[in-house]
């Protein structure tokens, strides 16, 4: 067997073991197919504000560091959600990074996160590499949070950290409110924290917003990656005063780019043109719904969210055929044994879905 190599071996000794066995996160080629994997809005702007904002940021002095910019975004976003009174919000580089300050401002000794699984994989990732335990608890084999199973872990865990993904993601439903109320209850009692991640609001019938304000362990997370902004990164964390201001202590100074900022403040300017997408987004996903449900071997799970969890005969195969097609997806199946046989397909343009359904009838 040859000899490790000098850069292996100072790997080795420098890199976390746990590091080097974990994948990267993996991201699709996607050049000259039908983007239909990422959860993406698929609408660009119109030409006119496209060429006004082309003009905003150029007029933005990218040679100072952000500041006031900063400032004005998270009063401009407060004012959009209509954040209540006594609660604040702290800006992320998208809701990733904010997972990943939770986790660091959390880490306490002995400290877990918990959340329902399949999930977001970001929760168990930014645990793991922020060395807290992570505890995935299994959802039913219909999506539905097991009730029993969660406030049981809850219990025995002590978590510090509750994420309900609210819609859930691969999943894209809402979970029955009443169980929701009791995990809520159960982890204050714990004095641990709720999170609501609500990345995919604009597609969805219920929010934790404004319900927020009578629970001071609970926290609402959102991204404007859905709204429209994918390539901006900006998402935001809301929640009591008090906790936001130890959350945000572990933040560093400038993380939102000036760009990111202006970009921001340009879109909650124009939120009707993206409230208008989201529209044609919500009657697009009903319009699939229906004719995915018609499909034989295809069984399409309830969406609230800009998605659709699929499951057919034979995932892998139909998933190469799509691609073959000219449609890329989300081949879910290894996330999770519950997602055996499981696809998850973006909501795109009307041209983009009927593509897309073409590919899929020839997949299948």
């Amino acid at each position: 067997m040859a000899e490790p190599t000098p850069l292996a071996q100072r790997l080795a000794r420098v890199i976390r073991q746990d590091v080097q066995s974990t994948h990267g996160y993996a991201i699709q080629p996607s050049a000259g197919l039908v983007k239909l994997d990422a959860m993406e809005n698929p609408f660009r702007l119109p030409e006119p504000l496209q060429r006004a904002l082309g003009a905003r940021l150029g007029r933005v002095a990218i040679n100072r560091y952000p500041g006031q910019c900063a400032a004005d975004v998270a009063a401009a976003l407060a004012r959009f959600v209509e954040l209540p009174a006594g609660c604040k919000l702290m800006l992320g580089n998208g809701s990733d990074e904010l997972i990943d300050l939770l986790s660091v401002a959390c880490n306490v000794p002995g400290a877990s996160i918990l959340a329902p699984e399949p999930g977001f994989v970001l929760y168990r990732l930014s645990a793991k590499l922020r060395g807290l335990r992570f505890v995935g608890v299994p959802l039913t084999s219909e999506f539905e949070l097991d009730a029993a199973a969660m406030l049981a872990a809850i219990e025995r865990e002590r978590p510090a950290l509750t994420y309900i993904a609210y819609p859930n993601n691969p999943t894209a439903n809402l979970w029955d409110d009443a169980v929701i109320d009791a995990i809520v209850a159960a982890v204050g009692a714990q004095h641990g924290l709720v999170v609501f991640d609500e990345a995919y609001q604009p597609f969805s019938s219920r929010s934790w917003l404004p319900r927020m304000p009578a629970h001071d362990h609970v926290l609402v997370m959102r991204t404007l990656s859905k709204f429209g902004l994918a390539g901006v990164r900006l998402g935001y964390l809301c929640g009591k005063a008090a906790l936001i201001d130890e959350v945000d202590k572990v933040r560093a100074p400038y993380n939102v780019s000036v760009l990111n900022a202006e970009a921001t403040l340009f879109a909650l300017e124009h939120a009707d043109e993206y409230a208008r997408q989201a529209a044609m987004i919500r009657d697009e996903r009903q319009r699939l719904q229906a004719t995915l449900r018609s499909l034989p071997g295809v069984r399409a799970f309830p969406s609230e969210a800009n998605m659709i969890l699929l499951r057919v005969s034979d995932a892998a195969r139909t998933f190469e055929g799509m691609k073959a097609r000219g449609v890329l997806v989300k081949n879910v199946s290894a996330l999770h044994p519950l997602l055996a046989q499981c696809l998850r397909i973006t909501v795109g343009t009307p041209q983009e879905n009927a593509l897309m359904i073409d590919a899929l009838k020839a997949s299948l």
